[in-house]
Parts: structure tokens; sequence; C-alpha cells
């Protein structure tokens, strides 16, 4: 059945009111039921045209006070089509609750966003990583910018997220955040994620993310050359926190590991492989794979030097590994020490085991991956990719058998 809707906007002066802006309400009517709240915004009685219900004038001020106004008049209209699309009574206070966000039996996106951020951070630690809750708040502080600006709401019933919607947030996070490819189609996977719970508790029907287009592009990975590596190894630190630094990122570079899973590995972490030498045994951190790594004698110097470090023997550690933050604090100092221009992170250690360290000195791309614990080989190819060095190495090689007479 039809309803008579009307939203009209109105100056609502105090009863002590004595000459001022005044602040600006607005009044939802539906079958002479009104619905009323402030916009959070202010006119001067003597520029304010009662009728239409909107300010006078033509200075920007203005200019930005009406446009505001037409965005809240849109927003309710919007939130008006919700309840009807919802089979909802139709009613102001109804109305309302669609704009806040707040329809009653109806779950929201940021609501939902939150939910999910609040149990993985109960998880941190024992099956997330720090890094990927800060990735879903960030998330979460995008989307609650960019709900109100492009919608003019203050959340979204989740049921109302559809692919146009998945389509303006990307377009949002390129132009007006200007974030690139690859860090736009990784929030919208995560949203994706997110939609994907939403459809297992029963909140929505289906998720508007299965037609999303974007795609990850390949970047180019930084490493450190040998010259690099050599210098960062040799180098003398009159720091301890910096020699230690140093020692965590070397380790890293022999052995492949990201940081957090050096930052958790502990003693029982380290056993006897099938060749009857040291191996270091772990479930990676991010992808839950298990992954295998020779001890190669670099990274088995730097553990016997910390055997009996107090730090490490007080929290159970193999090695004093300092928050992520610190860790890459540090390295830049290290870098500058060193005279290297890349910018140094943990994550670079783990591209230099696997360009420098393996597939330059001729270790198969299938053990670099295993050791690495990529689910998929063409993870690890993308380091390969970059290697110009390597086929110059491959290609002097078939030089070398075609002058010898061989084809």
């Amino acid at each position: 059945m039809k309803t008579n809707f009307s939203l009209l906007f109105y100056l609502k002066k105090q009863k002590n009111y004595s000459g001022g802006n005044v602040p600006i309400y607005m009044r939802i009517t539906v079958e002479g039921n009104r619905s009323e709240m402030a916009t959070n915004r202010e006119c001067d009685p003597n520029r304010w045209n009662a009728k239409g219900g909107r300010a006078i004038g033509s200075k920007e001020e203005t200019r930005l006070l009406n446009t505001h106004l037409d965005q809240i008049r849109n927003a309710i209209y919007y939130a008006h089509q919700c309840v009807v699309d919802l089979g909802m009574p139709v009613t102001a206070d109804a109305i309302k609750a669609g704009y806040l966000g707040k329809l009653s039996g109806t779950h929201t996106l940021l609501e939902a966003v939150a939910d999910h951020n609040l149990k993985m951070e109960q998880l941190v630690e024992k099956e997330y990583a720090r890094g990927t809750l800060n990735r879903y708040r960030l998330l979460e502080r995008h989307l609650k910018f960019f709900i109100p600006l492009k919608y003019g709401l203050a959340d979204m019933d989740i049921r109302s997220i559809d692919q146009p919607f998945l389509n303006r947030f990307d377009h949002y996070l390129r132009s007006d955040r200007n974030c690139a490819n690859n860090y736009v189609v990784k929030n919208i996977k995560n949203l994706g994620k997110v939609l994907r719970i939403c459809m297992e508790n029963g909140w929505i029907d289906k998720s508007p993310f299965t037609h999303y287009k974007g795609k990850s592009k390949n970047v180019d990975r930084f490493y450190l050359d040998k010259k690099e590596l050599a210098a960062i190894m040799s180098k003398v630190f009159i720091s301890e926190r910096l020699m230690q630094v140093r020692d965590v990122f070397i380790f890293c570079c022999f052995t492949g590991l990201a940081y957090i899973d050096v930052f958790k590995l502990k003693q029982d972490n380290i056993g006897t492989g099938i060749d009857g030498e040291r191996w270091i045994f772990t479930n990676r951190q991010k992808t839950k794979t298990r992954s295998s790594v020779p001890l190669l004698p670099s990274a088995s110097e730097i553990i016997d030097r910390y055997a009996a470090n107090k730090v490490c023997l007080n929290k159970g550690s193999l090695l004093p590994v300092p928050t992520n933050q610190k860790m890459n604090e540090y390295l830049k100092e290290i870098a500058d020490l060193c005279g290297i221009d890349k910018k140094l992170t943990s994550h670079i250690a783990r591209h230099t085991f696997a360009t420098t360290v393996t597939l330059l000195n001729g270790v198969p791309i299938e053990s670099v991956s295993k050791m690495l614990g990529h689910t998929n080989i063409r993870t690890t190819q993308h380091y390969a990719k970059t290697l110009d060095i390597k086929v110059s190495q491959d290609m002097a090689l078939l030089r070398d058998k075609l002058a010898g007479g061989c084809i």
C-alpha cells in the first residue's frame, strides 16, 4: 500500500533565543506521524527560506550547506526505499532508523565489519597476525568515510550491499583516497570475506563479491644483491639493539621466514632433518602451511649466538625479535649506516632468501617454493621473473655448451 511520505528542513529556535544562527532540524512525516532529528548544521534565520527548506545566498558556505542538505534528502529517500524493499512497515521512525543504519531486526555493514574485527582481535597471535587485523581495521575506517560521503548514511543495511556498491567503493579508494591497484583489490577482497560470513550467518542470500572484476597486478619485489647482503653482514654496530636487529634480519635472509614466523620461533622448532643436519620445522602464520628449512651456516651461527640470551630464555623465544614497527625503524637506520638506498623491511629479507640466496645459486624453484611455504608455485615464480642475472647465467652456460659443439 502506498504511503504519504514527506521531508522538511526547518530552523528550531530555543525558547531563550536572542539572535544568531539557529540549528537546522529535519522532520520525516508518514501518514501524519512525525520523527525529527538534528542535521548538525546551523543557519541565520534572515538567510533561510522556510518554504523551500534551504539557505539563501550565493556564498560558498551557503552552497556547501545546501549541498549537505541535499545529501541528507537523498539519503532519507534511499532509506525510505530500503524500508519498502525490505517489506517492513513504512513509518517515520523506520525511515529515520534506516537513515541511521539501525533498522530493527536487520544487520548493517559496519556492524558486520566491526564484529569480524573484534573476533579476529581475540585470535591475534593464535590464528592471525597483528598486521592482518590492522588491514581489516583500515577497511572499517575507509567504509566509515565512504558510506556517509557517497550515500549520506551513517551505516547501511547489509542486504542493500550490491555490485554497484562494490564498484563505487573501488572507485572511491582509487580516486578519493589515491590508493594503488593491489591495495584496492585487497580491501575489496577483505570486504568480500566479511560478506561471505554474513551469507553463512543467513543475513544475506548471496554475496555480490562473486562478480567483482578487480585483479591484483604483479609488482617488482625488492631484494638485496650479494654486495648489499655482505655489507650488512660485515658491518659492526655500536648499538647492541642494532646488532640484534641485524642478526634477526640476516637470519630471515638465510631461512626465508616472514617476520611473524621468526617472532614465534622457539627452540622446539629446531630439529634434525632427513640429512641429519639442523632444520627449522614450523607452520607459516599466513597460510598455515608446513615450512621445512635446512639451516645454512650463517643462520645456525645466529641461533647459537643467542642460545644463552636472557631475554630469549625469559620469553622462550629463539631470537630477540622486537615488534615489527621497531624492527623496520631499526632496519632503516641500518640501511643508512651501510649505504644501502633500498628501503629495508623485514619482508625484503624473505625476498632476498628467494632470490640472492637460493634461486641465483641454482636451487630449483620447486625447493624454494616449499621452503617459503607457498601454497602455489606461481607465487614463487614472481621472484624468478625479476632475475635478469639468472637469465644471463643460464645463457652463459648455453653459450659454453654451444662453443663445445653441443646442441
